[in-house]
């Protein structure tokens, strides 16, 4: 296997091995899409007349992934190529997958597939673009549309109600009437697609640099209202003007995705969606007139961990969300934390997110960035040294004072760390010390 050899390269030898073999293959879907508009495809899927075993018959390295769909894995260079046979589909019965399927011409295969721009094939050996369903003009016109009846593409695969509103969404494209009214009538049934396959969609509309046209589609289609209820409730949950001018709870979050940067992590953009979804919940009004969100931090942490779970995020992007949701009200106390707090609330491991969140929150909202500016200049003025050094003592040495190991040890090292933190003990020797005047001797704190 050559290092050297392009994707693209590589999948012009898995077309050329094909047509040698006296097989028409093309490359199929997004690929073609993605050239016509300019853009490096990341995969190639290749399409053919060859059945799944004249396919592994040809290439030494192949992976029987979905022969019952026709389609082979091809290993070709240091790369995986989907290689699949034209085929018709059978009765779908599950919102998912055909039932059965039959091997058909290139023109019966691409009148299968969901959208017009998705339908292209190009032959790479010839220079060639094969279209049957209208997608090149489609795409000159920046338009998503369903193949054939829109209504029978998105009852074949419920999860095409969110691809629709991921393509027009990423491409920045408009969606045709027809298309769009059978999304919209539609919505509901996005629930027969699992929770993985949703949580994908969603994670691809969001991460895209065109989040805020994904968010405003899946609002106006109702899939937001079907998939993420919590966001739909934030609608009308009014805030005090004198801190929200920008208006209710939903539109405020609609204005922090945008003003977050092109590329943002899972648990960052996230946080955002859900940072206020406790809001709702916890919306009160004192006698004076004045609204109260009390707490809503602490549900909102509470309600990203379910809604996270249902749509199965990792641990890792459900542990981080969570931790940012819960702690994006502690922001407004940073400059009245003592050194060895603020410490240990900078070290925190997603605090570059975390900062994020306040800054796009504030920003969106009273326009206040003080504790956002004063966090990242004591970052700077710290950046010396690390956030959290290595312990001066441990319980070893407690141990070798005569303590026993218990909840009296944590207490201990961590009233150490605080000074350490503070410059106050700056050694092992000094450390011990204070241990033994103010824990251990005779008039000490805790004698």
């Amino acid at each position: 296997m050559s290092a050297s050899v392009s994707l693209a390269e590589s999948a012009r030898r898995v077309v050329q091995q094909l047509q040698d073999a006296g097989f028409i293959a093309y490359y199929a879907g997004g690929c073609v899409r993605d050239q016509l508009m300019g853009v490096e495809p990341h995969d190639y899927d290749i399409a053919t007349n060859a059945h799944p075993e004249q396919v592994q018959n040809l290439f030494r390295r192949t992976i029987a992934v979905g022969a019952h769909f026709g389609v082979i894995i091809v290993l070709q260079d240091d790369f995986e190529f989907q290689v699949a046979t034209f085929r018709n589909d059978g009765q779908y019965i599950d919102g998912r997958r055909p039932e059965s399927v039959s091997f058909a011409t290139p023109e019966e295969d691409a009148t299968r597939r969901d959208f017009t721009i998705n339908g292209l094939f190009f032959d790479p050996i010839a220079g060639k673009l094969i279209d049957y369903v209208g997608g090149q003009q489609d795409l000159a016109k920046k338009m998503l549309r369903a193949i054939g009846n829109p209504y029978d593409r998105l009852r074949e695969d419920r999860l095409r109600l969110l691809r629709a509103v991921r393509f027009g969404a990423t491409l920045c494209f408009d969606l045709d009437g027809a298309t769009w009214r059978a999304v919209c009538e539609n919505a509901r049934h996005i629930h027969e697609v699992s929770a993985e396959r949703i949580r994908e969609e969603l994670v691809k509309i969001f991460l895209s640099p065109k989040r805020v046209r994904g968010f405003d589609l899946l609002d106006e289609s109702g899939l937001m209202a079907a998939v993420l209820p919590e966001i739909e409730a934030l609608k009308g949950c009014e805030q005090p003007p004198q801190f929200h001018p920008e208006g209710d709870v939903f539109v405020h979050t609609r204005i922090m995705l945008g003003l977050l940067p092109t590329q943002v992590s899972v648990p960052l953009v996230l946080s955002v969606l859900f940072h206020d979804i406790g809001k709702p919940g916890t919306y009160a009004v004192d006698p004076d007139g004045r609204i109260r969100f009390s707490g809503h931090d602490k549900l909102g942490a509470e309600m990203t961990e379910a809604l996270m779970s249902r749509l199965r995020f990792s641990r890792a992007e459900i542990d981080a969300t969570v931790e940012a949701v819960a702690n994006h009200m502690v922001f407004k106390d940073v400059q009245q934390m003592r050194v060895a707090k603020l410490k240990r609330f900078l070290a925190r491991p997603h605090m570059e997110d975390e900062l994020e969140l306040h800054r796009v929150d504030c920003t969106s909202s009273h326009g206040m960035l003080d504790n956002y500016e004063y966090l990242k200049a004591k970052r700077e003025e710290f950046a010396n040294e690390p956030l959290i050094p290595p312990p001066l003592i441990t319980g070893r040495e407690l141990i070798a004072l005569g303590l026993k190991p218990g909840p009296r040890f944590a207490e201990i090292l961590e009233a150490v760390q605080s000074r350490q933190l503070e410059g106050t003990l700056k050694t092992s020797e000094e450390a011990l010390e204070w241990v033994k005047n103010d824990w251990l001797g005779e008039g000490g704190e805790n004698s």
